[in-house]
């Protein structure tokens, strides 16, 4: 089988055993385990889709129950998988279709006004009663800050939104700019914690009656603004900017025309902070899998994608942290708490539904873990003197 034979190749740390469609069983690489974890295909068109995609179809062969993890869980599999794979290309195939599609980056991601605000309703439009059951009660849908491993959610997202605060090095009635604001925790502490006047501005509809509501409950009205608005739109001066885990969405063509509204829209004293995943891999056409069934439109760059616009734009990169694992805890936090309440979301969604959830959990929990990918933190500016000169202020 050749399935069978490339995983083979491919598996040297621990191991697995794979069933055929056929019932044929195999010993995939050196299982540690006793009783090792057991990967059985139920279709045999996987024998070829799974040799020749895998990047796509294991995922949906997993949504669909095309194929069982037995003696395991999906986690420990992925785990066994990409700690063999690491940051590599799977296989040759898709090598070549990298290769062939290396142009398939400048070909998409035309994430124009209409089209990402399609996009971000694909993903956060979704229902408000599912976010509850997994995210932390600010709602905070990015990666966390871990000061410790031991974290709990709660403690690693606000010391993710004390972090920002400290980077851009907030004075008392300042504007702030939040480029895709979420439910809007970030701009409401941002105001409760500074004094300043924030201006939240996001496509999802959801997101952003949200988020009014949030801050007239707290009487934040006069100094929380939520819109519901392109950053393209935008046509007003701010003291700081701040986007977390909104980057991902622009889309690669549009890096250029991103940087430079951020310059626009900066006084020429202020400071900008952008939150994004990334890759530490050289630049690669987005995962399939994810682009399809969740975040349509996404990209995840590399440094090397990030530089030549930020500079273009007239901006300084005056800070420049990588956050490596923090992304992987965070997820797994996120995993943990959606796996736990499986019986409430098979009440509002499907079986299929649910399962596509956990694939894009744990799939990405593990992607961050063993596959290159971190998230990184621009602080910019436009002259070298907006920030203190040493990192002291931060920590």
């Amino acid at each position: 089988m050749y399935l069978a034979r490339f995983l083979e190749k491919i598996i040297k740390k621990d191991g697995f055993v794979l069933i055929d469609a056929n019932s044929n069983k195999y010993i995939i690489g050196k299982p540690k385990k006793e009783n090792p974890i057991t990967l059985k295909l139920l279709d045999k068109k996987l024998h070829y889709k799974l040799l020749f995609y895998p990047d796509l179809y294991f995922g949906e062969a997993y949504s669909d129950g095309l194929l069982r993890i037995e003696n395991g869980t999906l986690s420990d599999f992925l785990d066994i998988f990409l700690k063999s794979v690491g940051r590599s290309q799977i296989n040759i195939f898709s090598k070549l279709l990298n290769s062939l599609r290396g142009s398939y980056r400048f070909f998409t991601n035309y994430n124009f006004v209409k089209k990402s605000k399609k996009n971000i309703a694909h993903h956060y439009d979704i229902s408000e009663s599912l976010y509850e059951l997994f995210l932390d009660p600010k709602r905070q849908y990015s990666c966390a800050y871990f000061k410790d491993e031991n974290d709990s959610l709660e403690e690693a997202q606000n010391n993710k939104i004390d972090h920002i605060i400290k980077k851009l090095n907030l004075k008392p009635n300042q504007r702030v700019l939040d480029i895709g604001s979420g439910w809007g925790s970030l701009a409401i502490e941002i105001a409760k914690k500074t004094q300043c006047e924030v201006v939240g501005i996001t496509l999802s509809e959801n997101q952003f009656e949200y988020s009014k509501k949030k801050a007239k409950d707290m009487n934040l009205e006069n100094q929380v603004e939520f819109r519901l608005i392109d950053y393209r739109q935008m046509d007003e001066k701010f003291d700081r900017i701040v986007s977390v885990g909104m980057f991902e969405h622009v889309g690669r063509k549009f890096y250029k025309k991103y940087f430079k509204k951020l310059s626009n829209l900066l006084n020429d004293d202020g400071v900008a902070l952008i939150h994004t995943i990334g890759s530490a891999n050289p630049p690669r056409d987005p995962q399939p899998w994810i682009t399809k069934h969740i975040f349509p439109g996404g990209y995840t760059p590399s440094l090397s994608e990030l530089a030549d616009p930020i500079e273009k734009s007239g901006l300084i990169i005056s800070d420049l942290e990588v956050l490596r694992l923090h992304y992987s805890l965070t997820l797994g936090h996120w995993k943990k708490r959606f796996l736990s309440k499986k019986e409430k979301i098979l009440e509002m969604f499907d079986e299929k539904f649910f399962r596509i959830w956990e694939f894009y959990l744990t799939g990405c929990e593990m992607g961050f873990k063993w596959g290159g990918q971190v998230v990184f933190q621009f602080q910019l500016t436009k002259e070298l003197k907006s920030t203190p000169i040493t990192r002291n202020y931060i920590y």
